[in-house]
């Protein structure tokens, strides 16, 4: 249980972080903005190309790493909870 409930924390960390990210695209256009939430490489790209923070660093590892972690700690509470 408790790996479910860490792994959903840094889910809404990763989602937080990927709303900065999208509130930027969409700064500097509505096609950019269009295309980071609908090609999900471009989100990628932009966010390490083109997304300019002052913490851009903290905000990417945020949103990548909190996501991946998040995956594997639903995955292994699921995996241990019993039947």
């Amino acid at each position: 249980m408790l790996f479910i409930v860490l792994g959903l924390v840094l889910q809404l960390v990763a989602v937080a972080c990927w709303v900065l990210i999208f509130a930027h695209a969409f700064q500097r256009s509505l096609g950019t903005g269009v295309m980071v939430m609908l090609i999900p490489i471009y989100n990628l790209v932009y966010a390490f190309t083109q997304f300019e923070h002052r913490r851009k660093g903290l905000v990417l590892a945020g949103a990548i790493g909190g996501f991946v972690l998040a995956v594997v700690l639903r995955t292994v509470g699921s995996a241990l909870m019993p039947a």
